[in-house]
């Protein structure tokens, strides 16, 4: 939701507010885009959450929680601007379905995992599963990790290969990554953590994180080398550097793939969805869609 990660992301965007007084109540940011006629709302690349945000009152019972969520997005939703198709991830918690299905929008969810930090280190590493553990030991032992904002491209090419392989083509460019990492590390928002043993790069993760949360952004395995132990290490790293910079959760932005859930699962996070708003009711979105089929 910052101004510099949308500058970086979109060509335009603008936000809805509303107010109580001269308090803000709820934002909710929204890209500008528009091809054939065609008026898009949809999250930008690489901005896995995009929708509204509400600021309750500091004094508010958790009984009117969610009546006043409810108003303030009703009065946000009024403000946005007419979109043909829906494609919209919103952030992890927000519960009103009911509310955008009133207003025509299909609903579909996705996952994630989200570990609370609010224990110590230990605690935290003992509650990871038996098998995770073991694998971030052998790394403790065989793996050196550091912060190496150039390897960038080797993190990028890790990935290309892996879809690669699996026939998948990759849905952003490496320029869109550079222009994304710039203000990410002007504004100490980022960081990339390589693991490497014997100076050859296991893996890489970029860890992108706001005030309140850290963010398993993207992360490959070196895919010339067999050893999954790397991953297991960086994300493990990335938490306890989560939990010294005061950030309340770690999102590892689950995946619906089975293989990775698998993986994800064994940190011993909370298992949270989180709703997609979906809408296609233009006659040239559908033909193309017709068409892919």
């Amino acid at each position: 939701m910052q101004s510099w990660w949308l500058d970086a992301v979109c060509d335009s965007w603008d936000v809805a507010m509303t107010f109580k007084g001269d308090q803000v109540t709820g934002v909710w940011p929204y890209v500008n885009e528009e091809k054939l006629s065609v008026a898009f709302r949809r999250n930008p690349r690489l901005t896995p959450y995009m929708g509204p945000w509400v600021f309750y009152p500091p004094d508010i019972k958790e009984v009117n929680k969610d009546s006043y969520e409810h108003d303030v997005i009703e009065q946000l939703f009024s403000q946005l601007p007419e979109g043909d198709v829906w494609n919209l991830s919103q952030y992890p918690g927000l519960k009103q379905a009911g509310l955008f299905r009133h207003y025509g929008l299909k609903i579909q969810v996705q996952q994630t995992f989200l570990i609370n930090l609010d224990k110590d280190e230990e605690e935290l590493f003992h509650q990871f599963k038996e098998p995770l553990r073991r694998n971030i030991k052998a790394c403790d032992k065989e793996i050196i990790i550091s912060s190496e904002p150039g390897c960038l491209a080797d993190l990028y090419e890790f990935q290309k290969t892996t879809l690669f392989k699996k026939r998948v083509t990759q849905a952003y460019n490496f320029s869109e990554l550079q222009k994304l990492q710039k203000p990410c590390l002007k504004h100490n928002a980022g960081e990339l953590f390589v693991a490497r043993q014997d100076g050859v790069i296991q893996a890489v993760i970029w860890n992108v994180w706001d005030a309140n949360t850290s963010y398993y952004f993207m992360g490959a395995k070196n895919p010339a080398i067999d050893n999954y132990k790397a991953m297991s290490g960086l994300l493990w790293h990335a938490i306890k550097e989560a939990k010294k910079r005061g950030n309340k959760f770690f999102d590892l932005e689950g995946s619906m793939d089975p293989g990775v859930e698998r993986f994800f699962r064994n940190f011993g996070g909370r298992r949270e969805l989180y709703l997609i708003l979906r809408k296609d009711r233009h006659w040239l979105w559908l033909l193309k869609r017709y068409f892919k089929k």
